[in-house]
């Protein structure tokens, strides 16, 4: 079985072909406009109706052709805990094959340095927090998206697998939440921050006395802007090899409650805040141990309210053609 090959960080070679799986999506739109502010010149990038990752014969097809030397693999099926509650074999079927078939391929077709992207539900959901990156494994997911979770679980395995008989320098990091432009606003599809901005941004047009939420409020996440995790990603590539997965997050995390209330103030709603305690909370803390990273010598930059303003105003620019 073979050993990692040696890998010294160093910057990636700007004009070398660097594809983005899911360049469209919230994380992979980001990373691309990173790549091009920072020079890469022979982007690659293919949209899901250009070529289907859960096609096994067209992905090795792709990189057969295009042979990029680097990939971010950011392409997956993602949703709210409503959506993951109610589609669990869809999250798992597809997510596993989009995996299965992009790794493959790109090892197969020599593919140097690799990123898998994950998210922080991979961890059980009563993880001792902030959740280290050894808490993997450790206990019970949370069951409402338990199938999404399982299917990025495999993803690191696989990229652990591949590390240990291929030799491989390729890595794998775990976001916290994510926000930004390109967010998924859908009421039925997206996360909470991007649907809380789309229902306080209705109810302010609308003039509507109160606002009612899902759950408690009392639940606790971590949110991090979308362009500071693109920055993370390159900064990885360039300077982090090893087989654990790295955590991506900012180290602080808010209520929903008070969440909601930062939200509510960027869109101008000015109405009573309301919640609905027979909805589901879902996990009650989910903070991520950052040290890894840190140690890595990354950390993020943009604060949580200014981050939303800015969302905010990408929302009400792009509304007529966002996700929604």
């Amino acid at each position: 079985m073979a050993e990692d090959v040696s890998f010294e960080p160093a910057p990636l070679d700007r004009a070398s072909a660097f594809y983005v799986a899911g360049h469209n999506g919230l994380v992979g739109s980001a990373i691309w406009r990173k790549l091009q502010d920072e020079g890469f010149s022979n982007l690659i990038g293919r949209s899901s109706s250009e070529l289907d990752l859960k096609n096994r014969e067209a992905v090795f097809d792709f990189f057969r052709e295009n042979k990029p030397r680097y990939v971010v693999l950011a392409a997956a099926k993602v949703g709210g805990i409503l959506a993951n509650n109610t589609y669990p074999v869809d999250f798992l079927s597809e997510n596993l094959r989009i995996q299965v078939n992009v790794l493959d391929a790109a090892r197969q077709w020599g593919v140097e340095r690799l990123l898998f992207l994950g998210s922080s539900c991979i961890y059980p959901k009563f993880a001792e927090q902030p959740i280290r990156e050894d808490s993997l494994l450790t206990g019970h997911l949370e069951p409402t998206n338990d199938a999404y979770a399982i299917a990025k679980i495999a993803g690191i395995m696989q990229i652990q697998a591949v590390r240990r008989q291929y030799g491989l320098p390729w890595i794998s990091a775990m976001p916290t939440n994510l926000y930004g432009p390109g967010d998924n606003f859908s009421p039925q599809g997206s996360h909470v921050l991007p649907a809380l901005i789309r229902r306080y941004d209705e109810a302010a047009k609308a003039g509507q006395a109160s606002v009612t939420n899902w759950g408690t409020g009392a639940p606790m996440r971590e949110f991090l802007h979308v362009d500071d995790m693109a920055d993370a990603c390159l900064h990885l590539l360039e300077n982090y090899d090893g087989s654990s997965q790295v955590n991506v997050g900012t180290g602080s995390d808010v209520t929903i409650k008070d969440l909601a209330a930062v939200i509510a103030s960027a869109v101008g709603y000015t109405g009573k805040i309301e919640w609905d305690v027979t909805k589901p909370d879902g996990t009650p803390r989910k903070l991520l141990d950052v040290s890894m990273l840190t140690q890595a010598g990354w950390k993020a930059s943009i604060p949580l309210e200014e981050g939303i303003r800015s969302t905010v105003e990408w929302y009400r620019q792009n509304i007529e053609s966002i996700r929604s």
